[in-house]
């Protein structure tokens, strides 16, 4: 294949991957990880309403350390500061903060064609990029605000640099550079420096003794320092490091008496009896076939040590939907390796034409079609389109150009801050004070309701509460009593039996609640679905 060839075959799967993780990228629902990452991002605020999971910010309030900004409870920063920026830039909205992730997913394809290059030749890192490009777990988690895609991106970064180091040590410098900003991403990244130090120790020890690889073991450091100081800094003042170093090290400090998301990893035998299961709802079936068969021939040791290093993390960490798409890059290489060693373009051709298909039906089309795991992947199902998107771009209009007259007291002084500040910088800009107060029942998802209700209280001033508390307040305090305190207007937000993901209906607060109001003669509007079908129930009252 000539270079200009080779050259417009690339732009082309580049073209591809960005038509797979762009298009449409903002309409799938927010339904779980990616709001607790989001919602702290906008104002780069480590609270997210978590009973269990307090942060030093509500530890310490009002007085809290200098220290405390340099990182989060429960993760480094580096993914919180750049969806920070693309709202900052594009708005608080889904497309916003999982554009990033679908421009390091693109980039992250023509990194694998570089690597697939160095290892083995040109045809190999095309293949292994189209291949990744168009793969589902890949353009699933490139459509996600998730950490994931970082961590890829910056996997396949430090590994590039490693293996041009092999050719040239002052790139262990730049090397150490991607490993510092990685582990800012996430610790998960370590898997990397892993991968090479083990590499290094069985098949090229004389490296070791190189002063370019120590320079980048302490730029490494250097970047990643403010996240050693916060952790140092929280174990002088409360006896334990963050969330997760403390769940590493088995600290299980008082304050977070329980480990949401680290229940569902179990024990190493669940782990182990979970990884196949979780790998094939998670990718296409022709993919994982054609791997097997080429784990047979695939005799390259950096990439047995990259797959077999990978697969021994998620015996720690899980293996997770979102975990494993970690995977996915030495997945397509070793089967791109096979693929070009056999020269069959039919069934290069039909292997990558199957997974764009796969991935447009899991992952572009609103609602797939035929059934899975045959024709669509159960990624679908972390961005499905129940309808919350909806339910969010209804109070997005209804809302628009205007601000709170009244906001209600907040627990925390860091909170008053960011809303007496916001509420000052609506009047300042000519918005349109409205004396309005959402209500929504206790049924809602909780992730979706922390995006479309928590948000617009916490960030925004707007006065929210749940149909229990409305009702309680109500009976201990009378009727008028909002109407005293300033408030004019009220939406009740209720769920319906075709409300997804809820097969409670509304709750007993929430049928009474909704019962007052359709005996005073106040009727609904719908909000619907891509379906057309009515998923929420919108109650306007005006008191």
């Amino acid at each position: 294949m000539s270079k200009i060839g080779g050259n417009k075959i690339l732009f082309l799967i580049l073209l591809t991957a960005a038509f797979l993780h762009l298009w449409s990228l903002g309409s799938g629902d927010i339904l779980g990880d990616e709001v607790l990452y989001s919602f702290r991002a906008i104002g780069m605020l480590d609270f997210d309403n978590a009973e269990f999971q307090t942060t030093p910010l509500q530890w310490w309030d009002p007085n809290v350390p200098s220290w405390v900004g340099l990182s989060f409870h429960d993760h480094p920063p580096l993914v919180f500061l750049t969806q920070n920026f693309f709202m900052n830039i594009f708005g608080e909205s889904s497309w916003a903060f999982r554009l990033p992730s679908a421009i390091l997913g693109t980039v992250s394809a023509y990194l694998l064609y570089l690597i697939g290059r160095r290892l083995f030749n040109r045809n190999c890192g095309l293949i292994a990029a189209a291949l990744f490009a168009a793969t589902v777990n890949h353009v699933f988690i490139s459509r996600m605000g998730l950490q994931e895609s970082y961590v890829i991106f910056f996997i396949l970064l430090t590994t590039l640099f490693f293996l041009k180091s092999l050719e040239n040590k002052k790139y262990f410098i730049w090397l150490g550079v991607a490993v510092g900003l990685g582990v800012l991403t996430k610790y998960t990244i370590v898997i990397a420096p892993i991968t090479f130090a083990t590499y290094l120790l069985l098949f090229r020890r004389d490296f070791l003794k190189s002063k370019f690889l120590w320079l980048g073991v302490a730029l490494s450091m250097l970047i990643f320092s403010p996240v050693i100081i916060y952790n140092i800094q929280l174990y002088r003042s409360v006896g334990h490091f963050d969330f997760q170093l403390s769940y590493i090290f088995s600290q299980n400090p008082e304050v977070w008496k329980t480990a949401p998301g680290k229940e569902e990893i179990g024990t190493i035998t669940d782990r182990l009896r979970n990884f196949l299961p979780n790998l094939f709802n998670s990718n296409s079936w022709p993919l994982l076939i054609i791997f097997t068969v080429s784990l047979f021939f695939l005799r390259q040791r950096f990439l047995i040590i990259a797959l077999v290093a990978t697969a021994g993390l998620f015996l720690i960490i899980g293996p997770t939907t979102r975990f494993l798409t970690m995977l996915t890059p030495w997945i397509v290489l070793s089967l791109a390796s096979m693929l070009t060693k056999i020269s069959r373009r039919w069934l290069i051709g039909a292997v990558l034409v199957f997974e764009i298909l796969y991935s447009v039906n899991s992952q572009v089309f609103n609602y797939p079609l035929g059934r899975s795991p045959w024709l669509y992947s159960k990624v679908r199902n972390e961005n499905y389109h129940w309808g919350y998107n909806k339910l969010d771009s209804y109070l997005e209009k209804e809302l628009a150009g205007q601000y709170p007259a009244l906001a209600f007291e907040m627990r925390y002084h860091f909170l008053k801050e960011v809303q007496d500040l916001e509420l000052e910088n609506a009047a300042k800009s000519g918005l349109k004070p409205r004396p309005a107060m959402i209500v929504y029942d206790g049924n809602f998802l909780s992730a979706p309701a922390q995006w479309i209700f928590d948000r617009r209280q916490i960030y925004h001033g707007w006065p929210v509460m749940k149909a229990a508390d409305y009702r309680k307040i109500i009976a201990e305090n009378g009727t008028e009593y909002f109407s005293r305190a300033g408030i004019g207007e009220i939406y009740f937000a209720a769920v319906t039996a075709n409300t997804p993901l809820n097969k409670k209906g509304l709750t007993d607060d929430g049928v009474l609640l909704e019962q007052e109001f359709l005996m005073k003669g106040i009727f609904p509007e719908a909000v619907y679905n891509e379906r057309e079908e009515a998923v929420f129930r919108i109650y306007k009252i005006t008191i």
